[in-house]
Formats: C-alpha cells, structure tokens, sequence
C-alpha cells in the first residue's frame, strides 16, 4: 500500500497514551480545574485533588492537560509549576513512587538500601535546589491506595514534612475516601473531589471526531461511520474503546484496499474486538427472528450504518416470499426486533413510532452474517441477493 493510499496517516494519535491538543465534551472542567488550581498556587497553597470515573472517561487525559496548561502558564506566585506523572499500576508501591520522585527532581538512587524516610530527606533537598509547585499525579491510585499507602499522608502534608509547595492528584476509578486514614480524607474536602460521568453518544462522536481528523487522511471518513462507532461504545461510555474501534476499523479498511471508512469496516473491527454473536448463539433463534436478521444482513451489507424500520419490513416481505414463508403481520415483526434488541443482536433508535426506528447490526460484517444465516435457513432455497 503507498502512503497516498494509507487511510491511517498518523496512527499514534489513536493511542491511549497520546495528549490530544482538544478534549471535547472535557473543557469545562478543564476551565474549572486550571482556574482552581492557579489562584491556589498564585497564593502559595496546594490544592489536593480526588478525579474518579469509569474506564474511558477521560480522567488520565484530563490531568495530563491540566499539568501542561499549569506549566505553560510559568510563574504562579512565586514559582512556575512542575508536574509528574506516575502510573500506580507500575508503581504499586511508596518505595516505587518514591523513586520516580526523585528522578524527577534531578536525583537517582538505587532501587534498594534507603528506608522511606531517608528517601523522604533527600526529595527535600531535591526540591529546594528547584523550587517549583510540585505537582503529583498518581494515576490508577488505587492500586498504592488499597496497600495502605502513607505516601497520601507526607504528600498532601508537604509542607509540614519539609517538602515545599506540592499539590497531590489521586485519579482512580472508584472512591478512594474509605481506603484513606482520617488526616489524610481531610485533605480531600468537597471542592477538592471531581467525579467525571460516562460519555454520551454525543460526546464519543465529537471525540472521535476530532481525533479522525488528526489520524486519518482528509475525505476519508464521514460522521455517520462516527456515529456507528459511538452507538458501540455508548453503552459503556467508553472513549477507549470507540478510538480503539476507530483504529481496527480503519485497519480492516486498508486490508480491504478500501479509500474510505464503511460500515461493514467498523462491523468487522467490532467482531474482532469484543465479539458477541455466535454460530451457537444463532443456532438458539427462531425461524422468525433469523429470518428478520437475515433482512438486515442484506440491506446493510449493500451499504449504510443502519436501515429504516419501514423499509426493512418491506424488504423482509420480499425475503419471506423469496423462500416461499407465510407473510409477517406488522406486530410479529415488530415483536422479532425487539427480541433480537433485547438479545444484543440489533440496535433500535426508537422515534415517535416503530415504522419510524432506524435498525443498525453492529456486531459482524454484515455479508458474513448474510452468508451464515442463508446457509441456516436452507442454502438451497435462498438467491443470492
């Protein structure tokens, strides 16, 4: 493939680890943060923070930001900001973090023979040959916290421990309170915790958005293949997963020579990922319900995200006549799609009435679906569409 054909242009900007110049549906708490965080350190006082939320919710993008905004301001009162970035799960001890404390104060000591309290003295002395407002953040700190950690302790009581202007960010998944001795909850009040919700379709949409536009090839993509990939991902908010989505999709894409995003790309990408429809699952489905699926296969594997209602019950009559079935009334019909919605096999965007919902299969390529549910019904009788 030449690099003019390549959809995925710059791949790396799909990537967890990658820091995003915008976060959408995440700048009002980035306002609210930054504007916290320098009147705090403008005034010499440390500012603690407790940010949970699910996985994909924005929290490890978020404090990276946040840390790169406050260096980039420079001087907050009487120092600039510094800022370290730790992952707990890597670091699961205070030993561990410790060390990387210290490489980032200029200092380097062997992994053992000092004590934490030695280890404590000589951060000091590190931070007072660069003064700066320390700013630490411990990712994934559950993983320290549930140890019984007493790192939480001596870094939000920096100060009184001899180590400077330091302000502590626990970012985890859960509430980490009940894990935390009396002090050190203290440190923690109610202007000092922020709980990130699940992102909507919406917000995954703009955020996939956005970063299509910095990891694929210009006019290689439109939002209603976003769309597709953010319906996926709605149920668990998770904007991982939807970029995650968006790369294998892309990938499954230029394995097929194809110029532009499909949604039978993206149907590819999901089954692969986290498949959920199996050749045992569809063995357990009615005569009715492989019928109305093997509708949706066909009409979806033509082209498109997802099918009207009214025009899929019309191309089921079709099918129902091509293999010689008795007709379907509306209610059946509409009964079958709620049983496959029900069983995880379709999506159904409910409007005012069902003739009115638009039907999406995310699960499997749609002609692969096609071909199993043909061969289920009776190849013999089943024209190819």
């Amino acid at each position: 493939m030449t690099p003019a054909s390549r959809l995925l242009i710059r791949e790396e900007t799909l990537d967890p680890s990658y820091l995003p110049p915008k976060l959408p549906h995440r700048e009002p708490e980035l306002t609210l943060l930054f504007r916290r965080y320098r009147e705090a350190l403008a005034r010499g006082v440390p500012f603690h923070l407790l940010l949970t939320g699910g996985v994909g919710s924005g929290k490890t993008a978020l404090v990276r930001r946040l840390a790169a905004d406050l260096e980039r301001a420079g001087r907050l009162g009487e120092f600039p900001a510094k800022a370290t970035y730790i992952n707990c799960w890597r670091r699961a001890s205070d030993r561990t973090v410790m060390l990387d404390l210290l490489r980032s104060v200029g200092v380097s000591l062997p992994d053992r023979g000092y004590s934490l309290s030695e280890m404590l003295d000589v951060l000091e002395q590190g931070v007072r040959r660069s003064p700066a407002h320390h700013l630490v953040l411990l990712d994934e700190a559950s993983a320290l916290v549930k140890q019984g950690t007493k790192l939480v302790y001596l870094l939000s009581r920096a100060r009184e421990v001899g180590l400077g202007s330091m302000s502590l960010v626990l970012v985890a998944a859960e509430d980490l309170l009940p894990f935390l001795d009396a002090p050190s909850r203290s440190s923690f009040g109610v202007t000092h915790r922020l709980a990130l919700a699940p992102y909507d379709r919406d917000a995954l949409v703009a955020i996939l958005a956005s970063r299509a536009e910095l990891a694929l090839r210009p006019g290689s993509f439109d939002r209603e293949v976003l769309g597709q990939i953010a319906r996926v991902a709605a149920p668990g908010g998770d904007a991982r997963f939807a970029l995650e989505l968006l790369a294998n999709a892309a990938r499954a894409a230029e394995d097929a020579g194809a110029d532009s995003l499909a949604a039978e790309h993206v149907r590819r990408a999901k089954g692969s990922i986290l498949p959920t429809v199996s050749e045992t699952q569809l063995e357990g489905l009615s005569t009715n319900q492989l019928g109305v699926l093997l509708a949706i296969s066909r009409s979806l594997k033509r082209r498109g995200t997802s099918v009207p209602s009214q025009k899929l019950r019309a191309s089921h009559a079709a099918l129902l006549e091509e293999l010689g079935g008795p007709k379907m009334s509306r209610t059946t019909f509409w009964r079958t799609l709620k049983e496959l919605e029900r069983d995880g096999l379709v999506t159904l965007d409910t409007g005012a009435s069902g003739e009115s919902s638009q039907v999406a299969m995310d699960e499997l390529p749609a002609s692969f679906l096609a071909t199993l549910l043909e061969e289920r019904l009776g190849r013999s009788r089943v024209r190819k569409a």
